[in-house]
């Protein structure tokens, strides 16, 4: 990983309770956690704070989503000052559920991204292609599209984190083979080296995203561009501490 410090997200995506959160949280006190792993963790919006709130200092809390303005008259919307004003350091932009699901578009994403950062906040910025488009041999036509949009607004890269989530493998239980993620994560690291800088190539961390769980999690952690994960369903579940041990 070149110096780059393993990262693994959680991303709880609309489930939980209180009930269920205390469950999470005790296993997440429980750990242990590995220190060489930063470890964020992305409840509901409506359960930010209280994670927040019960949750160690060293776990960070991630909203799901922002918009891209502070504030006005958009139902259902948060702000990302709103999730600096509750305590979140981190905002996942770009998840396929919101591009595929809710329409967001490139352009929409992009936008976000650049409010996000000028507010404060750090990015998991999600990009990812169809089975169609990977089985017609688009993959990195639909990756070098997405992340350029990203690219474009950002003002700090070493508060953005790309995470590489092929929309197949996504709560499916098929996952990218070690080698097929280490194949595009290269691809991106060159796309970053040829566009943006050398030195952000070099250090901008690049997380794994699809069916990530304990069975799977080693093999793809000893890949030297998989600079950590991005988990969904597996982070609702004790077997999450092992998958941000992965790499130890």
């Amino acid at each position: 990983m070149a110096g780059r410090r393993f990262i693994v997200g959680g991303n709880w995506k609309m489930n939980g309770s209180k009930g269920s959160i205390d469950g999470i949280i005790r296993f997440l006190k429980q750990g242990p956690l590995s220190d060489s792993t930063e470890v964020v963790v992305s409840p509901p919006s409506v359960y930010l704070s209280y994670v927040k709130n019960n949750l160690p200092g060293k776990i960070s809390i991630a909203a799901q989503n922002c918009h891209y303005v502070s504030k006005g008259a958009f139902t259902g919307e948060i702000s990302a000052e709103m999730a600096v004003d509750i305590g979140c350091e981190w905002v996942i932009v770009g998840h396929s559920e919101r591009r595929h699901v809710f329409g967001e578009t490139d352009e929409i994403v992009g936008k976000k991204v650049g409010h996000a950062l000028s507010s404060g906040l750090k990015i998991i910025a999600c990009i990812g292609e169809l089975l169609s488009e990977r089985e017609q041999g688009k993959t990195f036509d639909v990756l070098s599209r997405q992340i350029k949009e990203i690219a474009d607004n950002v003002s700090d890269w070493s508060k953005v984190v790309i995470a590489y989530e092929p929309v197949w493998a996504i709560g499916t239980g098929k996952t990218a083979a070690p080698e097929q993620a280490q194949e595009v994560h290269v691809q991106l690291r060159a796309w970053l080296k040829e566009n943006i800088s050398e030195s952000v190539a070099d250090s901008c961390r690049i997380m794994y995203g699809g069916s990530v769980n304990a069975g799977n999690c080693k093999d793809l952690a000893a890949k030297p561009d998989v600079d950590g994960f991005l988990v969904g369903g597996a982070s609702l579940k004790s077997d999450f501490v092992q998958i941000v041990n992965a790499c130890v």
